[in-house]
């Protein structure tokens, strides 16, 4: 059974994470995704063997093209005019440069796609701005926010703005195919990743335009409700994870919940205090909270305890490491999220993956690939998207511009 996107076209000149994640999940879901790279330019995490390119690059096929090379670029050009859609994440005016911008194809391909991700988009006093997650995150105000205390300095470690932007690629081309059903007609889409960053502090830039604040960051705390107990809290060690120590979540968001909580920790007798009758009072002394509900929780494992709030309707949730979303999860291990692929990578070995998050009744997407060596399939791609015989791909090869 054919998936959602068959037969669609999508050349993918994208590196590091942000560009690939958008075409990987296009790729799941059926699209011919062919994957632009070079020997100059396979370093880092546009090496075939970096751990990110490995995961980014999935259901993909693998085309070396040096486009130092003239030659390659007109071959570089056939393929633009014969693609649904074309992606990158450079700076803005690389394609250009090269020949294969959207003014240069749209021409002669009117219902091609063009999706521009760069960094700061395309105009504006920073649009050349050399940008990755860590600069993202400070300039949208993720760092900011999502900082402890009265800290600025903290933020998110892992590259949070990169998958959202991915994601918003993802829907962008989406939409540009709907909007290409209705006109007939393609068209260039500029997609900013630091504005995307900035789309998910929206509640601190309205409570600055209704009210003059300046949100304050706030750790385990909600910015902007008054919830208590609300965080993260100790439970019994064990020698199986990252030094011994293990954490879970716990939100009481409504009084039914502290209640039914209150009876877990056996109604003691501080529980029953004046300062925690109601929601607020809880949260003015939220820290002496904290510390009592801590103390508690350090005396239980954090599965079983998980599994007693749940029951009792206290949300919860055990702080996870990839090792325990492997080995532990049962959640996952039902649903086979967690998956090896059928085909050995030839220099790894056994690989694994995460699967598409989204299941279609009708047009199931369970079909994974393994992610390519460079110009693994140049001789597929050119044939089947150009048309070119074996000599004429020989040729190619000979003149210096494929692997």
């Amino acid at each position: 059974m054919p998936r959602p996107l068959e037969g669609l076209k999508i050349l993918d000149f994208t590196h590091v994470l942000a560009g690939p994640y958008a075409t990987r999940v296009l790729g799941d879901m059926g699209a011919d995704v062919v994957k632009i790279n070079s020997v100059e330019r396979a370093v880092g995490a546009n090496d075939p063997l970096h751990p990110y390119y490995l995961m980014w690059n999935r259901n993909k096929r693998a085309l070396a093209i040096d486009l130092n090379n003239e030659s390659a670029r007109e071959t570089c050009k056939a393929l633009c005019e014969t693609a649904d859609v074309v992606i990158d994440n450079f700076s803005v005016g690389v394609l250009d440069r090269w020949g294969v911008g959207y003014d240069q194809i749209s021409p002669t391909n009117k219902k091609v796609i063009y999706v521009q991700m760069s960094g700061m988009g395309d105009g504006g006093p920073w649009s050349k701005f050399v940008t990755y997650a860590p600069t993202i995150h400070a300039l949208c105000g993720l760092t900011h926010t999502t900082s402890v205390g009265d800290r600025q300095d903290i933020g998110i470690g892992f590259s949070y703005n990169d998958h959202q932007a991915g994601l918003h690629g993802a829907v962008a081309i989406l939409a540009g195919l709907e909007s290409l059903r209705h006109s007939g007609k393609g068209q260039r889409i500029d997609i900013s990743q630091f504005e995307v960053g900035v789309n998910f502090v929206a509640p601190s830039l309205m409570d600055y335009f209704a009210n003059n604040t300046i949100t304050t960051p706030a750790a385990n705390d909600l910015p902007y409700d008054k919830i208590a107990p609300h965080g993260i809290y100790p439970c019994t060690p064990t020698d199986e994870t990252t030094k011994g120590e293990n954490w879970i979540a716990i939100a009481c968001m409504e009084e039914a919940q502290w209640l039914a909580f209150k009876t877990l920790l056996g109604n003691p007798e501080w529980a029953e205090n004046d300062k925690l009758t109601t929601m607020i009072k809880r949260y003015e002394n939220r820290r002496d909270l904290d510390e009592r509900v801590a103390n508690w929780t350090k005396q239980q494992d954090a599965y079983e305890l998980m599994e007693t709030c749940q029951k009792a309707g206290v949300p919860a949730g055990v702080v996870q490491s990839g090792a325990d979303l492997a080995e532990k999860d049962p959640q996952l291990k039902d649903r086979k999220f967690l998956f090896a692929f059928d085909e050995l990578h030839k220099e790894f070995g056994q690989t694994y993956g995460d699967k598409l998050p989204i299941k279609f009744s009708k047009t199931p997407c369970e079909s994974y690939k393994r992610s390519k060596s460079l110009g693994e399939d140049n001789d597929e791609v050119l044939r089947d998207w150009l048309n070119l015989s074996a000599h004429e791909i020989e040729k190619n090869k000979s003149e210096g511009w494929m692997t």
